[in-house]
């Protein structure tokens, strides 16, 4: 294995180094705070649904608000959206410690709280995924990706023993008041890096606009699709074991909270386990096989999690289960990023994580409604089956392999000189594209033009029509609407080096005597609305 292909290539980036340390540290004081937060729910709740709410009251906010914070990443400097995630988070937790350092906290409010975390994580996740890109080249993405669920996954395998260790020593007050000050560390080291940023000759998307773009983006990428799809599912059955874990320590394997951690620290070794070979079995096992073994292999751990009656079977199973959950979620992440352009990549991620985390969060709800119905243990089990058919999802949405697709900007758009005085909001637009095409190239014209369309609508895009002229039958004119001048400027500047195969082969079936003609217009009524009713007769009105 080279050095560039190396699992620790990307830690020769001085940003990404520093900041992947930082991010160690703060999530050392999140799994800690996470442990606090589950043993005190079961001290005072006697509600099995209560505990896995927990969990999902973390990852319900992602669900809820991660498309506006994907908005927010593409279209704010990225540094700042995850500065200001992390101040929240840090005064949601210093109000949590005050809470239960004196003894106010309630089942409810303490949901309440890791709710309000949930919408920092939320905020911060996809400036976060998206920033990878930035720090390192698109060769090491896959590796940094894989670095940061294996630095995750490091605090997982110390952090809650740590977290259970304080619990018991301290009480659950000081694990909180251990992650309010580990947000110093991100906090420091964002502030210290300068990123470049290019700015934009155009004026930032409305929230609203840029998240219609973000989802038509993804609906019109059939790989995103598939990743989408896979992600939900294997967040609703893999949810069961991190939900359900508290009441296995309790219940199935009669621990307290020590042991709870160490059980969550095995986890964690399992998940750097996984991280450490997911580069060695991407050279050996294509990303779909990979993602079926990470299904199998967490059916398996949960089958084994429900019958073993000892903590050391229980510890093994959950081994196995965190390697599968960083196999999974990290070639899930990777695929996501190399099917993205820059302008969209926090959107499409965001999208990826609402539905993962959707599966997360109402997996462990349903879990724990079936924990407290049936028992954990039969919980457990459904899961496993769940995850079995998660694996075999993939004889239809198999995962895309790896492509080294060069999704930089075109940068061949100049915008015309135009002989009307147009605004940016002028619109709506709409252009015509006359191609002359033989009739022996017209089956090849129209597959190029079907993946036109998809790029067109992709990219923003409307009412997109292909039409022939019946006096003329070797003349097609493509035709397509953008809202406004700014919009159409946005969409042609949105191309990328990848599209450009499309085009270029179109032009070469182009027969015509010069160059492609292009009709760019403004739509104009001729009447005005606020004229419409002085023409009306009297008939008219009724």
């Amino acid at each position: 294995m080279t050095d560039r292909t190396s699992p620790l290539a990307p830690f020769r980036n001085d940003i990404f180094r520093t900041i992947w340390i930082a991010s160690l540290v703060s999530n050392f004081g999140s799994l800690i705070q996470a442990v606090g937060a589950a043993w005190m729910m079961t001290s005072i709740s006697d509600s099995v649904n209560m505990v896995a709410l927990v969990q999902a009251s973390t990852a319900l906010p992602i669900m809820l608000f991660s498309l506006i914070s994907g908005a927010l990443a593409d279209n704010f400097d990225r540094r700042k959206v995850m500065l200001v995630a992390q101040w929240f988070m840090l005064l949601v937790s210093a109000l949590l410690t005050a809470f239960a350092y004196f003894g106010l906290i309630t089942p409810w409010l303490l949901l309440g709280f890791t709710f309000l975390l949930g919408c920092g994580t939320a905020l911060n996740n996809p400036s976060w995924q998206a920033s990878v890109g930035d720090m390192v080249p698109r060769e090491d993405l896959a590796n940094a990706v894989a670095l940061n669920s294996m630095g995750f996954n490091i605090t997982r395998s110390v952090g809650p023993a740590i977290g259970g260790i304080i619990v018991a020593v301290a009480g659950a007050a000081a694990t909180f008041a251990v992650n309010a000050l580990s947000y110093f560390a991100v906090i420091f080291a964002l502030m210290r890096w300068q990123p470049k940023i290019d700015p934009s000759p155009l004026p930032r998307e409305s929230l609203g606009r840029a998240i219609s773009a973000g989802l038509r983006y993804v609906a019109m990428s059939p790989n995103i699709g598939k990743v989408v799809i896979r992600g939900f599912v294997f967040g609703l059955s893999a949810s069961a074991i991190l939900a359900l874990l508290p009441l296995v320590a309790r219940d199935l394997v009669h621990g307290g909270p020590l042991t709870y951690g160490i059980m969550l620290g095995a986890f964690g070794i399992g998940a750097i386990g996984g991280a450490l070979l997911s580069a060695r079995l991407r050279e050996f096992l294509s990303s779909e096989a990979i993602v079926r073994y990470a299904f199998a292999g967490f059916a398996l751990s949960a089958g084994v999690t429900a019958i073993s009656p000892s903590v050391w079977p229980t510890n093994i199973a959950l081994l196995l289960a965190g390697a599968c959950w960083v196999l999974a979620l990290s070639l899930f992440n990777v695929t996501v990023q190399l099917s993205t352009p820059r302008w969209v990549v926090g959107r499409a991620l965001s999208l990826y994580q609402t539905t993962t985390f959707a599966g997360i969060a109402g997996g462990s709800w349903i879990w724990g409604l079936a924990a407290e119905e049936y028992g954990a243990d039969k919980a457990l089990l459904a899961s496993g089956a769940l995850m079995l058919l998660g694996a075999a999802l993939g004889l239809r949405y198999a995962l895309p392999e790896f492509k080294s697709l060069n999704l930089d900007p075109l940068n061949r758009f100049s915008e015309p000189l135009l002989a009307l005085d147009l605004k940016p909001r002028s619109g709506p637009i709409v252009i015509m594209i006359d191609y002359v095409i033989a009739e022996e190239d017209i089956p090849e014209f129209l597959a190029l033009m079907a993946d036109r369309r998809r790029v067109r609508i992709r990219d923003g895009a409307g009412q997109w029509a292909l039409m022939r002229d019946l006096e003329n039958p070797e003349i097609w004119t493509e035709s397509y609407h953008t809202p406004t001048w700014v919009e159409y400027v946005r969409h042609n500047q949105r191309r990328t080096q990848a599209d450009a195969a499309i085009g270029d082969r179109i032009r070469e079936l182009h027969r015509g005597s010069g160059e492609i003609r292009v009709h760019r217009m403004i739509e104009r009524q001729t009447i005005l609305p606020h004229d419409i009713a002085a023409h009306k007769t009297p008939m008219d009105m009724h």
